[in-house]
């Protein structure tokens, strides 16, 4: 009789436990308070568009596109999506007889001081692949993880360098004075499904998109240079500088499906046209 007690009081010892231990669990689960902001990171005057289509399109036409950046904040911890043009460009003029005209008003950390964030809360830089305009202000943050596609990372190394890439632009990582976590495949940032870097090559070998689950306004899927505007989504377009045809257009595909999928707000960061999809700074989306 004893021992059937001492059984029934260590069964219910062991079933309280594994109650805790799943209460802990779930807790632990528990969806993290997300909050995104939209940075200013440059424009791009680009004099003759069809520079951008190997099918022949937009001949004689120019654009002005955008170069974003983003942050999220999740919970206490802050990523920041693509670090844009670098900062030597502030205060200089376009210089229009060029096939790129890049320009930057503002750098990011004077923007994250509006919005109470100092550069070393900043604890993973997110970048989508690696051309300038979206490393242009990595070195500001070296005492952050980066995570970039792990065929972008190999790129960096390369000799001779693919179409855009400076590597200067992350000297500290490429020095080894930094961490670095080069992503294969899809990755869960923040391990809670609220955050993923998607795989979508073909721009370059490693480039990601980045979809953010926000609680209130839905999910947002930041595009990347899978497009440098939407209407390549519809008409099929390929800029003849991307690394892989094939490849660019599954990634497109995958991108739109998945945005349809989720019913998730597409922001195309180089189309000035989606800009408005988000909150105007210094407001947040969440």
């Amino acid at each position: 009789m004893k021992t059937l007690t001492t059984l029934s009081t260590l069964g219910a010892s062991v079933l309280a436990a594994g109650v805790a231990l799943f209460t802990l669990s779930g807790s632990a689960r528990a969806a993290a308070d997300l909050e995104l902001w939209r940075l200013d990171c440059g424009s791009i005057v680009v004099k003759d568009l069809s520079s951008f289509s190997d099918t022949f399109a937009y001949k004689g036409e120019s654009r002005t596109l955008t170069d974003s950046c983003y942050v999220i904040r999740h919970g206490a911890d802050y990523l920041l999506w693509d670090t844009g043009l670098p900062a030597a460009l502030i205060g200089k003029a376009p210089d229009l007889s060029q096939p790129l005209a890049p320009s930057l008003r503002i750098d990011i950390p004077t923007q994250l001081g509006k919005i109470g964030i100092k550069p070393d809360q900043i604890g993973i830089v997110g970048i989508s692949h690696n051309h300038f305009d979206h490393l242009g202000q990595a070195s500001t943050f070296a005492k952050a993880t980066m995570m970039i596609g792990a065929g972008d990372w190999e790129s960096l190394h390369e000799n001779p360098l693919p179409f855009g890439v400076m590597p200067a632009l992350v000297q500290p990582w490429m020095d080894g004075k930094a961490k670095i976590d080069p992503a294969s495949g899809d990755r869960d940032v923040f391990g809670d499904g609220s955050v993923t870097m998607l795989a979508m090559p073909g721009h370059t070998k490693g480039e990601t998109a980045l979809l953010v689950k926000l609680p209130q306004s839905g999910p947002v899927l930041l595009s990347g240079d899978v497009v440098h505007f939407e209407e390549q989504i519809g008409n099929n377009g390929v800029p003849p500088f991307n690394i892989d045809r094939a490849e660019s257009l599954a990634s497109m595909e995958r991108m739109n499906r998945i945005a349809k999928q989720l019913n998730a707000k597409l922001v195309v960061q180089h189309d000035a046209d989606d800009i408005g999809k988000l909150p105007a700074f210094p407001a947040s989306a969440r």
